[in-house]
């Protein structure tokens, strides 16, 4: 039997009250995640999008962090696309190979039930 532990977040942000300043990423300015540059940018890992009653919204995965996130709240295609106002926390864990970030967004989905994952869902 294979034993997987969920990782521990690197970093953790939370949608503030006051909307940021105009700055860099629309993320910030737009949706309210001022901390936005305490994410990586050239590191991969791990998404975890959650919304006020920490309820997993999302999981997703990326080679490089900072550019996804910030594809997932300005893409048309993001899976988040229409629920992007629900989003109150992002959690995000690096991990660097990229066999382990598929295995544990994998296990991530169906241990936690992510709302709104549709792929490698095998709960339902």
């Amino acid at each position: 039997m294979i034993k997987i532990e969920t990782p521990t977040p690197d970093v953790v942000i939370t949608k503030q009250k006051k909307l940021g300043e105009p700055v860099e990423a629309e993320i910030s300015s737009v949706y309210g995640f001022t901390d936005y540059h305490r994410i990586p940018r050239d590191k991969g890992g791990l998404i975890l999008f959650y919304n006020n009653n920490d309820e997993l919204l999302y999981v997703g995965k990326a080679r490089k962090l900072r550019p996804r996130i910030k594809k997932h709240f300005e893409d048309n295609v993001s899976p988040i696309k229409l629920h992007r106002d629900e989003v109150y926390k992002i959690s995000v864990c690096v991990v660097e190979d990229p066999m382990e970030r598929e295995i544990y967004e994998t296990f991530l989905v169906n241990k936690l039930q992510a709302k709104y994952n549709i792929d490698k869902v095998f709960y339902k």
